[in-house]
């Protein structure tokens, strides 16, 4: 039989370091018949103080050629008892190996200062990450700070790497405290990350958990981040009448869970859920009528205003799902996914624990799931890369099929 791509992953909830790092390599090791050439490692907050054990820890127990993780306010494993769990407040370990033959593993931690200029060559980013672009990498990014210049690397990527997908999410931890790993080295600040090419494919879903309401307007005028006009109207009398014209639970939705979402496809007619990239609300300017959002707009683009609660976030993530399995070729199937959910969502959301996973289990129930909480979430919309909140982020890894070698 020819040598197969094969995942594991194993959570331990142990509070002692030391038995936490045996119990999962233990477990992962021996869920794989052949070395493990990946590892991914997710830490909960409630290690803090022990962030600068991890890698010895594990270098003693464990021999794989590239490790990257970082530390979370939560991470997503496997029990023993075979179960995708939510660890939202408590000590966990979450760890991924990876046997992946016939792909190339590049991995690297960039810091702001070594961002290219956007305005630049592409050549400059392809030194950066090491790797062409005739290549296509599929990118695994894990972020500390909003001052690591996540946006730009994004954009860097997305440029440079035409084609590529890229997935991942900011670090989170306890009082601001965050760590990354890469290989032997603990960071604390920059992105660390995978460049992985040849017999692999990342596919995703970008769950940003918001349903929307009224219809798509059109942006008339914009000055960078603010909407000045729409549809050649005042945005706050526009935003009146529509909140006017909803039933009493929308509307008391909409006085805190109000967001924008821009539409990605400038040619799409019928829009629908997935094709708009959310945003919040940063304030309104009573007096002109104008609304502050969390991203640049320009004149011409459409938006449609939206809603999120715990039904909405539900509804939208099982329409992706149901979506994704409609899409599915039976070869070659999924065999992992990576999950990075924002410390918003989860128990604190839905009011239960393990929400997410388990709906995605009910659609792809036989392949292991690592990840964490972000305080960000990376991944594309319609084929831009970006960094999102309140959102579940699916990295659904598998081998090329015959047809994409």
């Amino acid at each position: 039989m020819a040598d197969q791509m094969q995942w594991a992953n194993a959570l331990s909830t142990r509070p002692s370091l030391e038995a936490a790092v045996a119990d999962v390599v233990q477990r992962a090791v021996s869920s794989l018949t052949a070395p493990a050439d990946l590892g991914l490692v997710f830490i909960s907050s409630a290690f803090t103080s022990e962030y600068s054990r991890v890698l010895p820890l594990l270098a003693e127990k464990l021999s794989v050629r590239v490790l990257i993780g970082c530390s979370g306010g939560g991470v997503i494993g496997t029990t023993m008892e075979g179960e995708t769990q939510e660890l939202e407040a408590s000590p966990a370990l979450s760890l991924t190996l990876a046997h992946l033959p016939g792909v190339n593993i590049q991995p690297f931690h960039i810091v702001a200062e070594e961002l290219p200029d956007l305005d630049g060559p592409p050549n400059a980013w392809l030194d950066l990450v090491g790797v062409p672009s005739s290549e296509t990498p599929q990118f695994i990014l894990l972020s500390g700070s909003f001052s690591s210049g996540i946006n730009d690397l994004l954009q860097g990527l997305d440029f440079a790497y035409p084609g590529s997908v890229t997935v991942g999410g900011q670090a989170s931890g306890g009082g601001g405290r965050i760590a990354l790993f890469c290989n032997d080295r603990l960071y604390r600040e920059g992105t660390v990350g995978l460049a992985l090419t040849g017999n692999i494919v990342l596919e995703t879903i970008v769950a940003q958990g918001c349903r929307p309401i009224g219809k798509a307007l059109q942006v008339t005028k914009a000055d960078r981040n603010i909407i000045v006009e729409l549809d050649e109207k005042v945005p706050l009398v526009v935003l009146r009448e529509l909140i006017g014209s909803l039933n009493d639970a929308d509307r008391m939705l909409a006085q805190n869970s109000l967001f924008v979402g821009v539409a990605m496809d400038e040619f799409k007619l019928a829009l629908e859920q997935g094709d708009f990239l959310i945003r919040g609300i940063l304030g309104v300017d009573p007096s002109a009528g104008a609304i502050a959002i969390g991203d640049r707009v320009r004149p011409g683009q459409r938006l449609q205003f939206h809603l999120r609660d715990a039904e909405a976030s539900a509804e939208d993530l099982e329409l992706l799902l149901q979506q994704y399995q409609d899409q599915r070729t039976s070869e070659p199937s999924a065999v992992a996914a990576l999950m990075f959910s924002c410390l918003g969502r989860g128990e604190g959301l839905y009011g239960k624990p393990n929400f997410d996973s388990q709906l995605f289990r009910r659609y792809l129930n036989d392949i292991p799931i690592g990840g964490f909480f972000c305080s960000g979430e990376i991944g594309p919309v319609a084929g831009s890369t970006f960094l999102h909140g309140y959102t579940s982020v699916f990295g659904i890894c598998r081998a090329m099929g015959a047809g994409e070698l």
